[in-house]
């Protein structure tokens, strides 16, 4: 996108002459980024609550600067990607099966009566017979993380049209097909085609696969907003000169260095991982989230006001593990420990 420079009046000027107007969210999105990945370094040290001194961060749930530091990342990455044969076909099917729940607990409730689970030994009435019950027993099998539409297999229970186009997926070769995917897009691309799998899930899905061995495409490659990301976007830019969410996340990940120094915050990279447009764009959504009480004044396309989820730490943070092929990891643990950080939070307090 060309370097920028940003002038007294937050007016952000690009190398092509365009020049983005920001809003007072603007400074907030990377404040908010330092202050979450200070929050996720001090629970990896083993650091006791209270992990910050932001009132909004303490009181609500958002999720990591990083996406794949996330809980349901970290399971997915460590217990279903990485567990199991490496076969593409059994890859493809673990990933997309625990997707499109994305629900750890559902995992493990199918794991518990059906043993592992595999595509080679996948019966279709088995695992829909699995959470027929689990349903019956009034139990929540997805995740409210996503909006998850029921593809149309002719059933009337949206989670056995999912084992359907599960079974769909795997006999139309959607293993082999990504394995040949020249770039990120080319793969989201193609999952895109399946149905039921609008802009949002297929990146998102995608993504996902390419923690694998499956796939190997750099994460700065492709990105697709999703609607958080748009609201948050909104919020951060009066005026986007003319460029798609897409480049004002690109803007955003090439230049994070700029931004944090220009606020006097040295970013904590994830183990000398810069941050990504996927980290960018799910940043954009939690900042979408932290500015309904940060700046109530600030209105963006959503038009909601409140936080709903509340923050509730779990007793044992989830020993974290990234995808080998990143590098940042040695076999038991990480390659080398992380500083010691600050203690003082730098994000602004919540308007009266």
């Amino acid at each position: 996108m060309g370097r920028l420079s940003m002038r007294a009046d937050y007016e952000i000027r690009l190398q092509c002459g365009r020049v983005l107007k920001t809003t007072p969210v603007f400074d907030t999105y990377w404040r908010f980024a330092w202050e979450r990945q200070e929050i996720f370094m001090r629970r990896v040290l083993g650091d006791t609550p209270p992990w910050t001194e932001d009132p909004i961060l303490s009181a609500h749930r958002f999720t990591n600067t990083y996406r794949a530091s996330d809980r349901v990342s970290q399971y997915l990455i460590r217990h279903v990607i990485y567990e199991g044969s490496q076969k593409p076909e059994e890859v493809f099917f673990r990933t997309i099966l625990f997707k499109l729940f994305n629900k750890i607990e559902t995992w493990e409730r199918l794991r518990m009566k059906l043993g592992a689970l595999t595509w080679h030994k996948f019966s279709f009435d088995a695992y829909a017979k699995v959470l027929d019950g689990l349903l019956d027993e009034s139990e929540r099998i997805y995740s409210a993380a996503y909006i998850m539409p029921s593809p149309a297999f002719g059933s009337p229970r949206k989670h056995r049209n999912h084992l359907r186009l599960i079974e769909h997926m795997m006999a139309d070769g959607a293993p082999k097909k990504l394995a040949k995917a020249g770039s990120l897009r080319g793969a989201f691309e193609l999952l895109r085609g399946y149905p039921s799998l609008g802009d949002f899930l297929a990146f998102q899905f995608a993504i996902d696969i390419n923690y694998s061995e499956l796939i190997d495409f750099s994460e700065m490659d492709f990105v697709v907003a999703g609607p958080g990301a748009r609201d948050g976007i909104s919020k951060c830019f009066r005026d986007m000169a003319g460029l798609s969410e897409a480049q004002i996340i690109q803007v955003m990940a090439e230049h994070a260095g700029e931004e944090f120094k220009r606020l006097g915050m040295k970013f904590q990279k994830l183990w000398g991982r810069s941050l990504q447009l996927v980290d960018c764009q799910n940043v954009f959504c939690e900042v979408s989230k932290y500015a309904r009480v940060a700046h109530p004044d600030v209105e963006g396309e959503s038009g909601r006001s409140r936080i709903k989820q509340k923050f509730t730490p779990h007793p044992t943070p989830i020993p974290q593990w990234y995808p080998p092929k990143w590098g940042l990891m040695r076999k038991g643990g990480f390659e080398r420990e992380p500083r010691e950080l600050p203690r003082k939070s730098m994000l602004v307090s919540p308007v009266p």
